[in-house]
């Protein structure tokens, strides 16, 4: 299976660590997707997400700084036994954050799908959440 890596850069309205708190809330997350979402914030402890399509597992934690996840999505083409590695790395900017994230492992048939999905349903849902001031 050949396999490409994402890179995005996206700057949040808030601190690092708030934007760390929310990536890693179950119920503010099951908001922003209007799905059901079980996350847990421990090393190893698995999530859910997208009413299954996405699950994994914590792999590193970073209060405020960064979070490393193993990723796997019910695509076409995507193994069943396969994980992605997306990394999350906060960093504080001008009373905001920008947000270096890098998914490695992605299979290459997933690649444009994946990319747009994560601005479409992760970036802007958390943008529109922190613009309401509900954080």
């Amino acid at each position: 299976m050949n396999t490409e890596t994402i890179k995005q850069k996206v700057t949040f309205n808030t601190k690092p660590d708030v934007l760390y708190a929310l990536l890693l809330n179950e119920k503010i997350l099951s908001g922003l997707t209007g799905t059901k979402a079980k996350m847990s914030t421990a090393v190893n402890g698995k999530f859910d997400i997208f009413d299954g399509y996405c699950h994994g597992y914590n792999m590193e934690l970073v209060e405020g700084k960064k979070i490393v996840q193993a990723w796997h999505f019910a695509e076409d083409g995507w193994p069943d036994d396969h994980f992605s590695i997306c990394t999350f790395t906060l960093e504080k900017s001008d009373g905001r954050t920008k947000l270096e994230f890098v998914q490695t492992g992605v299979p290459d048939n997933n690649v444009e799908s994946l990319k747009s999905g994560w601005k479409e349903f992760y970036w802007d849902p958390i943008k529109s959440y922190l613009k309401s001031g509900k954080s």
